[in-house]
């Protein structure tokens, strides 16, 4: 079971971001992210033949935080994918970088960023896409509003093309 639970959770760490066991090093300079430059966080878009729908959070950075922070253990949820709830989801990103070995624990540089959201597609139902990062104009446990400030990890985003 616990490799099991291991699996899943570097099947999602793949499906989502980086795999689990890499921790992400990332510094201002290296991102070449700006003020003002926009940016995108997608979710979905897997599958070969029959894609899943892509969902997606268009932003604009607002503000650029270099951290240290210690990359622990990933949380072990103990169920599938499928049935992670909201709080699930929350835990997982809030434990992100993180590493499946102990002897892996290790000091990171991570680039948080706080972004602007200006648009949004989200799932609505379990039929539209899974209950993930992005479900029913949420990004986690935030609301999506034009305009609201969010903080997340720069490797979790994307540059895009501004739209008016």
């Amino acid at each position: 079971m616990r490799q099991f639970r291991r699996f899943a959770l570097a099947v999602l760490a793949a499906l989502f971001f980086a795999p689990a066991n890499a921790v992400p090093v990332t510094s201002t300079a290296s991102s070449g992210l700006q003020l003002g430059d926009c940016v995108m966080f997608r979710e979905g878009g897997s599958g070969f033949l029959l894609r899943t729908p892509t969902y997606w959070l268009r932003a604009s950075v607002a503000g650029l935080s270099p951290e240290r922070r210690l990359a622990r253990r990933c949380p072990e949820m103990g169920k599938l994918m499928p049935a992670y709830t909201r709080e699930d989801w929350v835990r997982a990103a809030a434990a992100m970088p993180c590493v499946d070995n102990d002897a892996d624990v290790r000091e990171v540089d991570v680039l948080r960023v706080r972004v602007a959201v200006e648009a949004w597609e989200t799932p609505w139902s379990n039929q539209h896409g899974t209950a993930a990062w992005l479900f029913r104009g949420h990004f986690l446990d935030q609301a999506l509003n034009k305009g609201e400030l969010i903080e997340m990890d720069s490797s979790w985003l994307e540059r895009c093309e501004h739209r008016q």
